[in-house]
C-alpha cells in the first residue's frame, strides 16, 4: 500500500485520458487543478516548468510506458498534494537519467510538497509503486479515480 500517495492524492486532481501534445501542457493542466483546489500558489506552474527545463523528471523504465514526476520547491505549495494524469498518447519529457534525451511518458504524477524531505520520501514511494509488476500499466488503463485508488491500495 502506498499510504503517502493515497493521503495526498485528491480525486479532483486526477485527470484520466488526457489529450495533450506536450509535457508542458500536462504540467499546466495538473498545476491548474491544484491551484483551483487552493493547494498551490499562483507561482507553482511556472516554477514546475522552470525546474523541468533544467532538471527533467521523465523516468525511463525500459518499456513502452514511462512516468514523469514533476515537482518544485516547497515555497510554492500551500497544502501538500499530488495530482495525476494518464495520457491517451505519450508526450515527451526530458529524461532524469540524461536531460538531453526525450522519452515518451504516458503517466504524470505531480508532487506539490511543502517539505524537501517529504519530496524525497514521496519519490521513493513512487519508485516502489512503479516497480511493482503491472502497477504503471494499471494506472495508465484506469477509467476512474476509484481505479487509481485501487491500484494504490493493492
Amino acid at each position: 500500500m502506498h499510504d503517502s500517495i493515497l493521503q495526498h492524492l485528491d480525486p479532483e486532481a486526477i485527470c484520466l485520458g488526457v489529450e495533450a501534445t506536450s509535457g508542458r501542457e500536462v504540467i499546466s493542466l495538473l498545476a491548474g487543478r491544484l491551484a483551483a483546489l487552493g493547494r498551490v500558489r499562483e507561482s507553482f506552474a511556472d516554477a514546475v516548468l522552470a525546474r523541468e527545463a533544467s532538471m527533467p523528471t521523465g523516468l525511463p523504465l525500459g518499456g513502452d510506458l514511462n512516468i514523469a514526476v514533476p515537482h518544485t520547491d516547497p515555497e510554492h505549495v500551500v497544502t501538500p498534494s499530488l495530482a495525476l494524469a494518464t495520457l491517451v498518447r505519450p508526450v515527451s519529457f526530458g529524461s532524469m537519467d540524461d536531460p538531453d534525451e526525450q522519452i515518451p511518458v504516458g503517466v504524470v504524477m505531480m508532487l506539490a510538497l511543502a517539505d524537501k524531505n517529504a519530496q524525497i520520501d514521496m519519490l521513493r514511494e513512487v519508485a516502489e509503486l512503479i516497480q511493482r509488476p503491472g502497477a504503471l500499466a494499471a494506472l495508465a488503463a484506469a477509467t476512474s479515480p476509484d481505479d487509481i485508488f485501487a491500484v494504490l491500495r493493492a
